[in-house]
């Protein structure tokens, strides 16, 4: 079912189109660039998430009958604006940070080359996708990193939009999570999904033991059981009479964790289910996983710290116009100089320095001919390796950024790109980025 994304947009932008046109200016070529002043949180790094939901946004940004004829009736905009989008197709080139790259203060994640018209009409789409999407994998990718390797599965829908929970579970997933509770997630997107049972269903049962037994029976004796309803030890000792020491997992939902952990985990191996796997969940967020990293937790479900970004839910981003065309077809560099607000003009590329053990060392900001060009100065040091890539051509999305493919392609390169950088990256402490940004 095709569903336009053109009203998922602000008021204003709609309107300043309208006045362009009226003004002879909306077809100006102009570059838009979209990228966070800092680092939300104080967090060392972000983390690119949401382009490819993005792409899949802008093939549907049309102004159908149903979406013209509601701008109509409110007056938004004129009779020879509304004539003008209901023809819209977006027509020029976006390029951008592959999604699962690393970033910081300053990166254009994501350049948009077209009429000021085409590319204004953009802006609150793409903050609005990548602000929340990159959000939750930076917040993803240092839980990630601070499990040690341990599976993590998502399973924070209820603590978000319904659609929100989708966009995170996926999010989340390209950043280094294994699963996801989430169904229309793994519809849509090919994640593994999980899930056995809540306090609910013991609740239900008149005993405990009656509960587990309609588990296993269901499920088999590979299911995870939830032993913390009443006690945890007497959930424990009924789970492994009921599924035997061959039963998959039992799931730990309270207590002092890593105290409770060491407890199960004897109590297990006394009880001969010694490849019974222990997985946690219970408020879960980088700090708590990392302080569990070394308990015998065999793997973490994590809700609601994940999809509101562990107390960073946006990155900060904004979008703004950097270049434009005037009337001879000369580009001019425009910048916002608003005290705390300003920001960089010109067409730019991206380099990112390496020294020779392959460590990530900067961010270079090239002021030049723009993304695929020459930059303009001095010699770049050392190995260098370019950013940007292109995301459309002419209007066309380049496929391999979007689908099942393409997250599977953003979690790979997720799992590179933390790996260059230097050791202060993985802190969970606040502080500056852990390469510094340089325009050059």
């Amino acid at each position: 079912m095709h569903t336009s994304t053109a009203l998922l947009t602000d008021h204003y932008e709609l309107t300043m189109v309208d006045a362009a046109l009226q003004a002879g200016t909306a077809h100006r070529g102009s570059v838009f660039e979209l990228f966070a002043r800092r680092l939300s949180g104080a967090r060392r790094y972000g983390v690119v998430a949401g382009t490819g939901r993005l792409l899949d946004a802008i093939e549907r940004f049309r102004f159908t009958e149903a979406e013209l004829e509601y701008l109509r009736e409110r007056q938004v905009v004129s009779s020879a604006t509304l004539d003008w989008l209901s023809d819209f197709r977006f027509s020029g080139d976006i390029w951008g940070y592959p999604e699962g790259e690393v970033f910081f203060p300053g990166s254009p994640l994501i350049t948009v080359e077209s009429s000021f018209a085409e590319g204004v009409l953009l802006e609150t789409l793409a903050l609005s996708i990548l602000n929340a999407d990159s959000a939750v994998a930076t917040a993803a990718s240092r839980m990630s990193h601070a499990s040690g390797g341990k599976p993590l599965a998502e399973m924070g829908s209820r603590r978000t939009g319904e659609y929100s929970a989708v966009a995170a579970a996926r999010a989340a997933y390209l950043a280094g999570f294994s699963a996801t509770s989430n169904l229309e997630a793994g519809r849509l997107y090919g994640i593994p999904t999980m899930g056995t049972a809540a306090h609910s269903f013991t609740l239900l049962h008149d005993s405990e033991r009656q509960a587990f037994e309609a588990q296993v029976a269901a499920l088999g004796t590979d299911t995870t059981l939830l032993v913390d309803t009443y006690d945890i030890e007497q959930g424990v000792r009924t789970a492994i009479e009921v599924a035997g020491p061959e039963l998959g997992a039992v799931r730990i939902d309270s207590g002092d964790l890593p105290v409770v952990v060491a407890q199960v985990r004897r109590l297990l191996d006394e009880l001969g289910a010694t490849r019974t796997r222990i997985t946690v969940t219970n408020d879960l967020d980088e700090h708590t996983v990392a302080a569990l990293a070394s308990a015998p937790v065999d793997s973490f479900g994590v809700g609601t710290s994940v999809v509101v970004g562990s107390g960073t839910p946006t990155m900060g981003m904004v979008y703004k116009l950097v270049a434009h065309q005037n009337d001879a077809g000369e580009w001019i560099s425009v910048a916002k100089k608003s005290a705390e607000k300003a920001s960089v003009g010109g067409r730019k590329s991206v380099r990112r320095s390496y020294n020779p053990r392959g460590t990530a060392t900067a961010e270079l900001i090239l002021l030049g001919d723009g993304p695929g060009g020459e930059p303009e100065g001095e010699d770049l040091p050392g190995k260098t390796r370019e950013v940007l890539v292109p995301l459309v051509r002419a209007g066309e999305i380049l496929p391999e950024h979007i689908g099942t493919e393409g997250l599977a392609a953003a979690r790979e390169r997720h799992r590179m790109r933390l790996a260059e950088l230097p050791p202060v990256a993985l802190s969970l402490t606040r502080g500056d980025p852990a390469i510094p940004t340089e325009y050059r």
